[in-house]
């Protein structure tokens, strides 16, 4: 709360200067500084600090040092910052529709041609009071990391870290979802708290949690979804050359999102196993089980959430996988 007060007592040197000249925008990231999941948010304020000059600056505040990341959705409602890096699982509490971000499987650029993205922005507009800028994440599968080996894809009797993004398959499958912020993983696995984790294919190394890790189930599931959301009252505030210059940047991430991860998630795996992190892998057809249950619950999750708003995503977002 201290933390939120002091950027609230800041807030009156936010956007409000866009007319007069450069405006800066303050920002957090919902994940740790440097690490992978921060580093495209990085990108993106380096591009518009380098092109902005003179129309829009972004001063980087940081990440859960300077606020929980569970805090970040409502400090961007209220604008006690002005935007931020943050994934739409810890922001559920405000728009549940935002669960359904794992579940995308469409490229950003066909989202903005469907309305897709529209629609997503709309709710993010109400909900949230921001202006969905741009998704930074894309085809970044998901995998269950665990210390005890499976025969049988079943979680009976295992304790998994969870946030919203898992806790439905976690469930669907007999596993106990246990919810905790990035930060406190590594204690939990380290204590016996949980026994084991859920996570995309990259980032686990920049948090040290491969030192407590022993297998990965195969294949992944979903799609990460980490994505750059300004406050609306400051994004329509801007000036349209302020904003082109945030457009930008945002776009050019987009753009080179696929490519980049396509490389980092091979790269990724390679290094797993170098690890010693084993693979744990089941036939064609507990194969095809396993993805049908996740994204059986994952969608009746976000229906259940949301039961206006879900069925119109599902029929946005799904495709033939």
């Amino acid at each position: 709360m201290k933390t939120t007060a002091a950027f609230a007592a800041l807030a009156v040197l936010a956007a409000d200067g866009a007319a007069a000249g450069e405006v800066t925008l303050r920002a957090v990231t919902a994940f740790a500084e440097g690490t992978q999941f921060s580093r495209n948010f990085e990108r993106f304020i380096e591009k518009v600090n380098a092109d902005g000059k003179g129309l829009v600056k972004i001063t980087y505040v940081g990440g859960p040092r300077a606020m929980p990341p569970f805090e970040v959705g409502n400090a961007v409602r209220t604008r006690v910052v002005d935007i931020a890096n943050v994934t739409g699982a810890f922001v559920t509490n405000l728009m549940p529709e935002a669960d359904a971000g794992k579940l995308i499987n469409k490229p950003m650029s066909e989202q903005r041609r469907n309305g897709t993205w529209e629609y997503i922005n709309q709710l993010h507009n109400q909900k949230l009071n921001a202006w969905y800028l741009a998704r930074q994440f894309h085809n970044v599968p998901f995998h269950i990391y665990l210390n005890k080996k499976l025969d049988k894809l079943d979680l009976a009797g295992l304790k998994i870290r969870v946030t919203p993004v898992y806790k439905d398959i976690v469930e669907a499958l007999g596993g106990t979802a246990i919810t905790t912020a990035p930060g406190e993983v590594y204690t939990a696995l380290e204590r016996g708290v949980v026994d084991g984790y859920g996570w995309p294919i990259t980032g686990i190394f920049d948090l040290g949690w491969n030192e407590r890790t022993k297998y990965r189930v195969d294949p992944g599931f979903y799609s990460a979804e980490v994505s750059i959301l300004i406050n609306k009252t400051v994004w329509d505030g801007l000036s349209p050359a302020q904003q082109a210059v945030l457009r930008k940047a945002a776009d050019q991430g987009e753009a080179e999102a696929a490519a980049v991860f396509a490389k980092d998630n091979a790269a990724e795996t390679a290094r797993q196993t170098r690890a010693g992190i084993e693979a744990i892998t089941f036939d064609a057809a507990a194969t095809k089980h396993y993805l049908d249950v996740a994204y059986e619950a994952g969608w009746a999750g976000v229906t259940r959430q949301s039961p206006e708003n879900g069925p119109k995503l599902q029929a946005l977002f799904a495709k033939a996988r």
